[in-house]
């Protein structure tokens, strides 16, 4: 309870979350959530501040704009109870989790998993909360293991395009290919052209293109970072990659396969630590 004012009642937050693969889930709808968590707060007798979801959003980091609300400095001073259906709701990561308590414990504040029916003013109650937190923690990493060997294992074998937003140059077609963007695939050729033919820097190729109205897809200026992807992105050579393993996509290129591999030495060799010198070539 908050010591902030006394209250007659218990103000509850509903939190409700579901990522995209857990959507059809069976009881995981938010609608589901809700109805469980405002059924809990109606026989404790509390009352709801206000009802926050996250829709689409995964549990293993705290990048949610409705997590993010809920511990804002000024909202968090509207309530004292953070009730959450299920604890893998709020939090995939036992570290993250521990973290929100020390928040909670700090604000006077107090947390509910109704599935779970953990009481956090106990011992045995903290302990438990914390065992099922790191179960969960454990079952999102054997995912993250097995979708890792997966996407690996269509690399080996060549498969296609192993879901990525199209790059700059590129959108995906109604079928599922990249096709060109004609006016971002110039600007491809001009930063290839400026760094390899011109020797310009990366600051330098940024200034010339944010200076005359050339900018990224989404409207922000070209600066080293961005333009050192395009540089080493091979897709512009008509090939696809997971980690070290390149294979040849079955989609239009933008560069030639050996001005790529001329550029990559080119980069390799600007690097003053050869112990950092691994470019990505390709193999023509």
């Amino acid at each position: 309870m908050s010591y902030n004012e006394p209250a007659e009642h218990l103000r509850a937050v509903l939190y409700a979350r579901v990522s995209t693969e857990e959507q059809a889930e069976e009881g995981y709808s938010l609608a589901a959530q809700l109805d469980v968590m405002r059924a809990y707060c109606d026989v404790q007798d509390m009352d709801i501040v206000e009802e926050i979801q996250d829709d689409g959003y995964s549990g293993t980091n705290t990048r949610r704009p409705g997590y993010q609300r809920l511990f804002d400095p000024e909202f968090r001073k509207q309530w004292d109870v953070l009730v959450v259906m299920k604890m893998d709701r709020i939090h995939r990561n036992s570290r993250n989790f521990m973290d929100m308590m020390d928040l909670l414990k700090k604000g006077h504040q107090q947390f509910v998993s109704t599935y779970d029916r953990i009481d956090t003013s106990t011992a045995i109650g903290r302990f438990t909360m914390d065992m099922i937190q790191r179960i969960a923690q454990l079952e999102s990493e054997q995912t993250g293991e097995r979708t890792y060997m997966g996407m690996r294992e269509k690399a080996e074998e060549g498969a296609g395009i192993l879901g990525f937003n199209a790059p700059f140059g590129y959108i995906f077609n109604d079928n599922g290919s990249l096709e060109l963007v004609e006016d971002e695939a110039d600007t491809v050729r001009d930063i290839y052209r400026m760094y390899m033919e011109q020797g310009m820097t990366m600051d330098i190729i940024a200034y010339n293109l944010n200076s005359r109205g050339t900018l990224t897809r989404k409207g922000n200026p070209w600066n080293k970072f961005n333009l050192r992807t395009v540089l080493h992105n091979p897709v512009y050579a008509g090939y696809l990659h997971w980690e070290e393993i390149v294979w040849k996509g079955d989609f239009p290129n933008i560069i030639e396969p050996e001005y790529f591999n001329r550029v990559q030495l080119e980069m390799a060799s600007r690097i003053r630590n050869p112990k950092h010198r691994n470019p990505l070539l390709i193999e023509v």
